[in-house]
């Protein structure tokens, strides 16, 4: 099964359950926090990686994170398949910005 959002650019990007599971056995810290990691895809900050035109990084700050986690990052892979939008989250990540 898979999650659907769209971005604040009109971009409709998927997170699949396998995808949930690398996520969350990577960064242990984000299991119970997947209604952020969407969050952040549908209203967070977004920034083309320079090597990788494909490719970008969604940030976005909470203030419900544990530790001292401020901010979670999700990088999404643009592409096509069959001709049609092929739009995924590949990783999520939480992260400290002071």
């Amino acid at each position: 099964m898979k999650e659907i959002v769209q971005d604040l650019y009109g971009n409709t990007i998927y997170l699949t359950d396998e995808r949930w599971q690398h996520i969350v056995q990577r960064h242990p810290v984000l299991q119970g926090y997947k209604n952020e990691v969407l969050k952040t895809i549908r209203s967070g900050k977004r920034e083309q990686d320079a090597f990788y035109p494909y490719k970008f990084y969604y940030r976005k700050a909470f203030k419900n994170l544990p530790r001292r986690f401020t901010h979670i990052e999700v990088v999404i892979i643009f592409g096509f398949k069959d001709d049609q939008p092929n739009n995924f989250a590949t990783t999520a990540y939480p992260m400290i910005i002071v």
